[in-house]
């Protein structure tokens, strides 16, 4: 398989999950209608007042953190692979009578589908694990901002994904070793759902992502980690505070989440 046949699995796992996260308690969409914002709050304090500035969200899935950006007065324009996830973004941004954009594109083909540049660049929480290539990656964000424009970017950690499922055992290498092609049962916003999705992921060490954004431009301003995770997605979690999650047997050894603001120079 070539890196679009990738592309095309992936594609199709996130169309499947689409419709199960709009019913979900995860994505709570009920809520999100009513005017709950949908960022977690580790992002809000990078982001802070975005009222009037233009925001490039890459990977948005159906949109809830772009149309919260939006409610925030920023002016958004999403990015997806998968079509029915930019189709639902659409149909909620009309309902709740916003004017963010969405673009149903692969990440990598980007600039081919925007216009002009951004004063952010946004993006978060399960991300870069779709992409093989993190330095087209950067170049894209890079080529996206302003001047002085900021990249903005939440993550859950890289010694995350080295575990199995229930966090037992070290299962995975922590660099770019390969490409993981598996099967999935569930899905993280609901692990009971009747879905089976196959999906090709990377796996990207910490050093891979700070090189990258440096290659391309990026002088990096900020950076921290985390010991929780402010959503409940993966298995045995305990909420230890409200709206923080760790693996409950890890208790907090282990980081779950990073991030990195860094400056378009």
């Amino acid at each position: 398989m070539n890196e679009q046949d990738y592309f095309n699995i992936n594609k199709k796992a996130w169309n499947n999950r689409v419709d199960i996260h709009l019913e979900s308690d995860f994505y709570n969409q009920e809520a999100f209608l009513k005017g709950k914002n949908s960022i977690p709050e580790i992002d809000l304090k990078l982001l802070g007042d975005v009222k009037g500035k233009s925001i490039l969200h890459l990977q948005c899935h159906f949109g809830q953190d772009s149309l919260s950006l939006a409610r925030m007065g920023a002016k958004v324009t999403g990015i997806d692979i998968s079509d029915k996830a930019i189709e639902t973004a659409k149909k909620i941004n009309d309902q709740l009578d916003l004017d963010a954009q969405f673009i149903c594109c692969n990440v990598y083909d980007t600039l081919e589908n925007i216009n002009g540049k951004f004063d952010i660049v946004y993006t978060s929480y399960g991300t870069i694990g779709w992409l093989p290539d993190l330095d087209k990656w950067a170049e894209i964000i890079s080529k996206s901002l302003k001047p002085n424009g900021k990249f903005i970017f939440v993550e859950f950690h890289p010694v995350i994904w080295m575990f199995d499922d229930d966090f037992k055992e070290i299962k995975y290498h922590y660099h770019n070793e390969k490409k993981i092609i598996e099967t999935n049962t569930g899905t993280y916003a609901n692990k009971e759902a009747n879905i089976q999705t196959n999906y090709v992921g990377w796996n990207h060490s910490l050093s891979e992502v700070f090189t990258s954004l440096i290659k391309n431009g990026l002088e990096i301003q900020h950076f921290n980690e985390y010991d929780y995770s402010p959503y409940n997605c993966f298995n045995e979690t305990i909420e230890f505070e409200k709206g923080k999650f760790r693996i409950k047997h890890l208790e907090n050894k282990i980081p779950m989440v990073f991030n990195i603001t860094s400056i378009k120079k």
